[in-house]
């Protein structure tokens, strides 16, 4: 099975970037293969500049544990058994944003959205994510 192919990232953010236009929120969109290693990445004009990194460590959460961020955010709560993740892997974030490719049931890369509200994030992760399958 052959991993994320540029012309598939790029697919895939210029669906991230339709999206994010459609609900009118400029966004931050990177895509990474199945190692975490940026692929491809688009800022739209008007997104803010700290989601830049946040958006490429969603991506890469996403792929270190092989599941959307989104799900990760009870997990990390006090108490929990994952308290403390997002200061591990150089930082990880545990809210919505990041969403893993599979192709085949192999992990293959990730997105990762940031700029506007977790769910507009989630939003345009998912619509990036659903243009490669």
């Amino acid at each position: 099975m052959s991993g994320l192919t540029y012309a598939e990232a790029q697919k895939a953010i210029e669906a991230g970037l339709a999206k994010a236009d459609e609900i009118g929120q400029p966004m931050n969109i990177a895509v990474v293969d199945a190692g975490g290693h940026l692929l491809a990445f688009a800022r739209q004009d008007g997104a803010i500049r700290a989601s830049i990194d946040i958006s490429q460590r969603k991506a890469r959460t996403s792929i270190l544990m092989n599941l959307p961020t989104g799900d990760l955010l009870p997990l990390v709560q006090p108490g929990q058994e994952l308290y403390g993740l997002e200061q591990l892997s150089g930082g990880m974030v545990a809210f919505g944003g990041g969403i893993p490719v599979h192709r085949g049931g192999e992990l293959v890369g990730a997105v990762g959205v940031s700029a506007g509200s977790v769910d507009q994030d989630t939003q345009v992760a998912q619509a990036a994510v659903d243009a490669l399958t």
